[in-house]
C-alpha cells in the first residue's frame, strides 16, 4: 500500500464511519514507532505509522485510522477532540476506533549520560543527558548556583 491508497482508504472510512469528508493529506510515517498515527492541529493532516500496517495490517491500521479522524473531525467541529474529552470517547467508542495502538516491542536504546551540573557551594553532583542552562536552577540540598559540565564520552568507550 503506498500514500495515495492510504489517502482513498482515510476519505472512504471518514465518509462511511463519519458522514463528513476528508479534505486534508493522510500519509504513512516509517519513523512512527511509538504512536500508531498523528493528526496534526494546524495543517489538519494525518500521518499513519507504516510499521504498525507491516506487523499488524489492515484491521488495526484502520481502527487508528479512525482514532486519528476522531481527533480531525472533532477538532474541526470545535467540540471537545483531546483524549480526555467526553466528545472524543464517545465518537471513539461510535465509530469502533482503538484508544491505543498495539506495542511493536522496539525498545529504545538508553542514552547515556552527558553533562554533569555541580553545585558550586555544597558539590552535590546531578547526571544529566540533555545540555541544559544552570543559571535557571539551583541545587537541591543548598540552593547553590550549578555549573555544568561536559562529560569525555571517549572514556566510556
Amino acid at each position: 500500500m503506498d500514500d495515495r491508497q492510504l489517502q482513498q482508504w482515510v476519505e472512504r472510512i471518514s465518509l462511511h464511519y463519519f458522514k463528513r469528508p476528508f479534505l486534508h493529506r493522510a500519509t504513512f510515517n516509517t519513523r512512527l514507532r511509538t504512536t500508531g498515527g498523528r493528526y496534526f492541529m494546524k495543517s489538519h493532516h494525518i500521518d499513519i505509522s507504516w510499521h504498525q500496517y507491516e506487523a499488524f495490517g489492515p484491521e488495526e491500521v484502520e481502527k487508528i485510522i479512525k482514532h486519528e479522524l476522531c481527533h480531525y473531525h472533532l477538532h474541526l467541529q470545535r467540540k471537545g477532540y483531546r483524549h480526555r474529552d467526553e466528545d472524543f470517547k464517545k465518537l471513539l467508542a461510535e465509530v469502533g476506533g482503538t484508544r491505543y495502538c498495539q506495542s511493536l516491542g522496539m525498545k529504545r536504546k538508553p542514552q547515556p549520560f552527558r553533562y554533569k551540573l555541580e553545585c558550586v557551594s555544597c558539590g552535590t553532583s546531578y547526571m544529566r543527558k540533555r545540555r541544559m542552562d544552570p543559571s535557571k536552577y539551583a541545587c537541591g540540598k543548598c540552593k547553590g548556583k550549578l555549573k555544568l559540565l561536559q562529560l569525555d564520552l571517549a572514556a566510556d568507550s
